[in-house]
This record gives C-alpha cells, structure tokens and sequence, in this order.
C-alpha cells in the first residue's frame, strides 16, 4: 500500500536501481541498503562487486533519488553460508551455484531481517521474477518474468514461503531494454553500468583460481582418464573441470573430448565423446517445494531447468524418499553434480532441489 516502507537492496546497478525508483513513483517510502560480502577484498588486483566499489555505487544512487541509505556488513556471514560451501563443493567433485546460497541465507535472510529492523515490511530487489498469493492453494508462488531471457526465478527457487511474502520484484513486467531506458530518463548513474557474467565475489578470477585461492590443495595434478580407466593425459586439479568442458583438456586423439565426470576422491578427470554427456535420468536433494507442499506420488507435466541459462525440458517427476528423480522426456546434455534442477508447472516453479547423481 502506499507509504508502505519498504527496503530495497542496492548494489548501484541499473536494475536495483530502477526496482527504487519506480517504488518511489509508486508513493512507497524507499530505503536503499547495500550488504558487503566481499570477504578478501584488499587480496584482489581490482575490487570485485561485493565491495567497496558497490558501497559507493549504491550510496551515489541513492543520492540520486533522494532516499536514505545503509551499509549492513555481512561478510561473515557470507563465507560461512556462499564461500566456504562453494569451496567445498569445488572439492568434492561438484559445480555449485553460489547464487542460490546467497538468496536464501543472505539476500532474504539476514539482509531481509536488517531491513525488517530499520522498519520495512518487505526487500525489493531488481531480480527478473515475480512472487504472488494464489488464494486457491493457500501458498505463495514465483513465477517466471515477463522478460524471458531475463528471468531469474531459477535461483530463487530455495526462498521458503515466509521469504516470498516478504520479498518484491518491481522489474517483474518489464525488459531489460525497458529498464535501461528508465535509467537514462531518470538520469541515474548506473544507466550505463554494464552488466556483468561473473559471480560477484569474483573480479578477474576464474572459479578454480578462486577456490584453488582458498583451497590450495585442491590445485593437485592427477590423472585425465577415459569410462575404462585409460590414462590419457594429465589436469591441474579438479577445481579447473567442468563437466561438458572441452577446452584445456590438453590430451590427443581422432575425435572430441569432453569431461562427462570429476572423480574426487581418486582425483581424477573422466572423458568421454559427446555422447556420453547425455542423459535422460538426475536424483536430487535438498528438495525446496514452492507451488506444491510436497510430491506424494509421481507427477507428470513438469518442465525442468538443469542450470540456470537452460531451457526447461518436458519431464516427469517421482519421490525418493527425500529426493526427487526427474525422467526427461529427451536426453539432456551435461547434467551436472552441484547445479540446482528446477521444475516448473506452466509459469510457476512448483520445486527445485541439488543434483546429486545422473543417470
């Protein structure tokens, strides 16, 4: 409702930034706050964009729009929930989303309790989604963006329901295109901001370098090796694979080869041709329901994206206990250990959960 407080969290890019003005067009009343969690800042060559660089950035915007600002420093608390588990998943042979860590401990958690102390009832932020009540099912649903290539409710997927009754996302019903083109209007400093790829505790690291950074240990040489044991060449440690990676593999031979698995415990790449990347069958754990409460029984017309830039493919869902197995309709390339499977009904992402195994 108008004069509402609300918080919305600003790192001084074009989307926060819009996401506050147009609250403040809407007659809410807007604090802008901005979380540090860049744990090592001062190691860097250049500042990432979880640090200093972002606190200004966010503050000068906020000046811009005439809305006080606060600085919560969460750097502890975002290495014991993102860094150290994306380190040791890294170890353990896996390809983690930080993304998803963050949102749920740290975005809608503890920057989500500060906002609530400084008097605000909901945190905005600019994320491409949108969260509504449907009546029928007594439950809060995310559901996808009205800008497709822009959506970002894929790593939203773990916020629990107190989470999404509390959250808000204005640039739901507008493009990235529609966004830029409202900060210039206004004329806010971060029109021009462009966009980065990267994780944000990072600058000109690579994830390996990051992790072999924080996990030396991890940069142990071992062996590159076929499905049947063959040695074919040597890797620079398992932090630096991927599965589905083809380039730096180093090795020779008559046809392509791509990484199909991390083996961590002997330390060793596993390679294999194209088609051994496919497959039509994943587990996965840590389920979070969303548009379901649970899943009793096996449930058809689903679509599930296995990473966060895939496309949802068709599939049919059925209970393991506590995990889930998702049957595709078609075989999916690269499914990764470490990546977040998210299912989708129509528009509204019933659950998601970690992939565990592929079959």
């Amino acid at each position: 409702m108008k004069g509402e407080r609300l918080a919305v969290a600003m790192s001084g890019g074009v989307d926060s930034s819009v996401a506050a003005a147009l609250l403040i067009e809407q007659g809410y009343e807007v604090i802008g706050i901005t979380m540090r969690i860049d744990p090592d800042e001062t190691t860097r060559a250049r500042p990432s964009e979880a640090g200093e660089g972002v606190v200004a950035a966010a503050r000068q915007v906020a000046r811009e729009l005439g809305i006080r600002h606060h600085v919560v420093d969460l750097r502890r608390l975002f290495r014991r929930h993102v860094i150290d588990p994306f380190c040791r998943e890294y170890a353990a042979g896996r390809t983690p989303n930080p993304c998803l860590a963050c949102n749920l401990h740290v975005k809608f958690g503890a920057l989500l309790a500060r906002a609530r102390r400084l008097g605000a009832g909901r945190l905005a932020t600019g994320h491409y989604a949108r969260v509504d009540f449907d009546e029928a099912r007594g439950r809060w649903l995310l559901r996808r963006a009205a800008d497709a290539a822009k959506d970002q409710s894929y790593s939203l997927y773990r916020l629990r329901q107190d989470q999404l009754a509390r959250a808000l996302f204005p640039l739901s019903d507008i493009t990235k295109v529609r966004t830029r083109a409202l900060a210039a209007g206004l004329g806010l400093s971060g029109a021009d901001r462009p966009e980065s790829q990267q994780i944000c505790f990072l600058s000109d690291e690579s994830y390996g370098q990051f992790v072999s950074r924080h996990r030396p240990e991890m940069s142990r040489p071992g062996a590159i090796v076929d499905r049947g044991g063959r040695v074919l060449g040597r890797h620079r440690g398992i932090v630096f694979y991927t599965v589905g990676q083809r380039h730096g593999l180093r090795i020779t031979g008559d046809r392509a080869r791509y990484v199909i698995a991390i083996d961590a415990e002997e330390n060793r790449v596993v390679v294999g041709g194209e088609d051994e990347l496919m497959a039509r069958e994943l587990v996965m754990s840590d389920v979070n329901y969303l548009a379901i409460p649970s899943l009793p029984e096996a449930r058809g017309g689903l679509a599930a994206k296995i990473r966060s830039g895939a496309r949802p493919a068709a599939c049919r869902a059925e209970p393991e206990g506590r995990r889930v197995r998702l049957r595709f309709a078609r075989a999916q390339r690269a499914i990764t250990p470490g990546q977040a499977a998210v299912c989708y009904e129509g528009a509204a992402v019933a659950f998601g959960g970690i992939i565990d195994t592929v079959a």
